[in-house]
């Protein structure tokens, strides 16, 4: 079996390198998919995890019809392991994304989603002049690594989560990129 080639930006920061997901992921996005404590701060991840969904995961992110590139959180140039959790950017419209990112429980406030996040602002795969993130209000860590890396609080809102079953109250930021 040969491995899909993704055309994606591969972005590198201090300690991580941001990649396309690889079938090789499979087994690492599995155990935090089966987190809960990992998908009940996504709007996505079901809990508890289906059989084949990090599969499924993986092969849409390879898909050319995807309208979400996401990134693998790499950290084994540093010792930290091939998959510490996922970045993402989904496409909107007129040069706008929307970041979302989880990383692994035993890794959380170690400054990794701030670096990845930050990696990402500065490499701007998809040449936006705007990027949104919203986070559960339950979830303040998760807004600090916005505003660390300068995204400006909008307002309230709420999405659902797949994991809750219902919907969440959450934060909504800006960042216009080149402020």
């Amino acid at each position: 079996m040969h491995e899909t080639i993704v055309d994606q930006e591969v972005v590198t920061t201090e300690r991580l390198t941001l990649r396309p997901l690889r079938r090789s992921d499979k087994g690492l996005l599995e155990m935090y998919g089966a987190d809960e404590r990992v998908a009940r701060m996504t709007r996505s991840i079901p809990h508890p995890l289906p059989p084949g969904a990090a599969e499924a995961l993986i092969q849409t992110a390879q898909s050319d019809k995807r309208t979400e590139d996401l990134w693998a959180i790499d950290g084994s140039s540093h010792g930290l392991g091939e998959l510490l959790g996922l970045i993402g950017l989904e496409q909107m419209d007129r040069e706008q994304s929307e970041v979302g990112y989880w990383i692994a429980p035993a890794l959380w406030n170690t400054g990794l989603a701030s670096e990845a996040v930050s990696g990402l602002i500065n490499a701007n795969p998809h040449n936006d002049q705007t990027m949104f993130a919203s986070v559960f209000q339950d979830n303040p860590a998760s807004g600090r690594v916005l505003t660390n890396n300068g995204f400006k609080y909008l307002g309230d809102a709420e999405t659902y989560s797949v994991a809750r079953a219902g919907n969440v109250p959450t934060w909504t930021y800006l960042k216009r990129l080149g402020d």
